[in-house]
């Protein structure tokens, strides 16, 4: 039997678990980001599943293109990152979206490829490259779980690893304006969709897709992560849709009611 046969047969197993990064402690921006949106997908799916925090959830993780977090383990299989984890929930039919068509659903992915590199690599950028927010938050936070001079080596590796990233993407030039101007023409991207259906909630209309789990990921971790430069949440805050499309996803889906009126 084909592996892909296997994933449709199984039903979602109730002790299906979520990895992740130490919330309070540990996690860093970017991480966050792809973790919260996992977790909003899967709510919105309405699958059950538990989240274990742990130190060394990044090694645990089977590996991916970017974050490598969080990793999800359903029954005998794992997976890491949002689009395989959401491969993954789509081959047992319990996927939100099902409701657009083909050319819908190739739009919709489109966006989902849009949003996920550009904020994760804005995210990546002022976590790795802003000197202040790496030694006061970034190195800090990541090195916490591990005893010196492992927390060092630790810290030399995983900024190598972001510098090296940017690098393929082509951040690594960029300056913070230059990084500024491309998140705030993604939002404008993401609001004027939004704004194409005024009367309806989410995205694509009165149902949520996925990319309103991968959306609301990044945007609600810029908008209410702490940092010594605030920039990347002062440029979302400027897109009142947005904020207000967080608002929504938090208050449906988490009841966090970190983002007041």
């Amino acid at each position: 039997m084909h592996t892909a046969d296997k994933l449709s047969e199984e039903p979602w197993p109730e002790d299906a678990t979520l990895y992740q990064p130490f919330e309070a402690e540990q996690i860093l921006l970017p991480e966050n980001a792809s973790c919260l949106a996992v977790k909003a997908y899967l709510k919105m799916c309405n699958l059950p599943f538990g989240i274990r925090s742990c130190a060394n959830a990044e090694h645990m993780s089977p590996g991916g293109r970017m974050t490598k977090l969080p990793f999800i383990r359903a029954g005998a299989f794992i997976f890491a990152e949002f689009e395989p984890i959401v491969n993954f929930v789509e081959q047992k039919d319990m996927a939100i979206g099902s409701f657009l068509d083909e050319d819908a659903k190739s739009d919709m992915r489109t966006y989902v490829s849009l949003v996920e590199n550009i904020f994760t690599m804005a995210e990546l950028y002022i976590s790795f490259k802003n000197e202040r927010v790496y030694k006061e938050v970034t190195a800090p936070r990541n090195g916490i779980v591990f005893p010196w001079p492992l927390s060092m080596m630790q810290n030399y590796s995983k900024r190598n690893n972001a510098l090296r990233l940017l690098k393929v993407y082509q951040w690594n030039d960029l300056d913070i304006d230059d990084v500024i101007e491309k998140v705030s023409k993604c939002c404008e991207t993401l609001e004027y969709k939004l704004r194409e259906s005024p009367d309806t909630p989410f995205f694509y209309g009165e149902m949520p897709c996925e990319l309103d789990a991968i959306a609301f990921g990044h945007l609600f971790s810029i908008l209410t992560t702490r940092l010594p430069n605030m920039a990347l949440a002062q440029t979302v805050q400027k897109f009142k849709h947005l904020v207000s499309f967080c608002r929504f996803i938090d208050e449906k889906y988490f009841q966090t009611r970190c983002l007041q009126d």
